[in-house]
């Protein structure tokens, strides 16, 4: 007599919902915007340039100011929204934001001079993979899922049976 035994791998990788996907990569660029900017401070005269009250050729003002909370909200905003929207909704707001994104992440690049090429290369193309990502998943996002959770639960009762 043979007893089978279902047991897991380990490893299993159990599907991700897309909304969690969208969420997770959200996060990373606003870690990476985040961390881009305060790594930016390390170059040489930019804090003293700060200091003198310009950012770029801009000057320091509560518009420009409002301006930077507004990029920066909006991707934080969209972890929430990833995760909160009806799909339909979600896949198109998803697919908007990050195509607008894109620009704007470039533009990070405008007077940065030759000694830090490498470094905006890296950085903003690190950003703009993560947002081909986020265009890509919500692209392609599923029409239907693809295994209903009912029999998922009765799988896991079974199991938990044997």
């Amino acid at each position: 007599m043979s007893t089978r035994t279902n047991t897991r791998n380990p490893l299993d990788n159990p599907p991700i919902p897309v909304q969690a996907r969208l969420a997770a990569a959200w996060t990373s660029l606003m870690f990476l915007v985040i961390y881009i900017d305060y790594f930016h401070l390390y170059q040489p005269g930019e804090i003293d340039e700060i200091r003198g009250g310009v950012i770029f050729t801009f000057d320091i003002s509560g518009a420009l100011m409002s301006i930077f909370f507004v990029v920066i909200a909006i991707p934080a905003l969209m972890v929430m929204l990833s995760m909160t929207l009806p799909a339909r909704v979600n896949r198109v707001t998803n697919l908007v934001v990050a195509s607008l994104y894109i620009p704007i992440m470039v533009f990070n690049a405008a007077g940065a001079t030759g000694d830090y090429a490498v470094y905006y290369a890296l950085t903003i193309g690190v950003e703009v993979v993560i947002l081909a990502f986020i265009l890509r998943t919500a692209w392609t996002w599923p029409h239907r899922s693809a295994a209903p959770a009912v029999p998922m639960a009765t799988e896991l009762r079974q199991e938990l049976r044997q």
